[in-house]
């Protein structure tokens, strides 16, 4: 299984991308193989010596208990230690953000992968839109000629 972050490319140039474990409960584990989650508008933050998922939602699994679920808690990335130190120097230095781009099965666990990004300005995200519209009728100017 695996949930994609589209607004992420939508959002931001992506530079660079990583892998990384996130800690879970059992719960949250069947809910995200069932694809039960969403990244849109989550983050990564750095304190200290470790990384947290901030904002991603992981809806609650049907035949767990109820009680006191948070669906948006704070859920910790498994990074070693220069990773996070590296990822820190990069963000503190150029400007960077770090984003969840999707939550992935390897195996038996649940990976997160995590991208150096920067953001877009606003007259870049309409040049992407125009491209796009640009694309789309051609495609079907050539479709139309080919009598598909």
């Amino acid at each position: 299984m695996k949930i994609v972050n589209k607004r992420a490319f939508f959002d931001y140039k992506i530079l660079n991308r990583l892998e990384a474990g996130i800690a879970l409960t059992g719960a949250e584990v069947k809910a995200v193989r069932l694809g039960h989650a969403d990244l849109t508008g989550s983050h990564v933050r750095i304190v200290g010596s470790e990384c947290y998922l901030i904002n991603a939602k992981i809806f609650p699994y049907q035949y767990a208990r109820p009680n006191e679920y948070d669906e948006k808690r704070t859920r910790k990335l498994l990074l070693h230690k220069k990773e996070i130190i590296s990822i820190k120097s990069k963000i503190e230095g150029e400007g960077l953000t770090v984003i969840p781009i999707s939550l992935y099965t390897s195996k038996h666990f649940i990976k997160a992968e995590l991208a150096l990004a920067k953001g877009k300005k606003k007259y870049e995200k309409k040049e992407a839109i125009k491209k796009k519209d640009i694309e789309r009728d051609m495609a079907e100017e050539i479709s139309e000629k080919s009598g598909f």
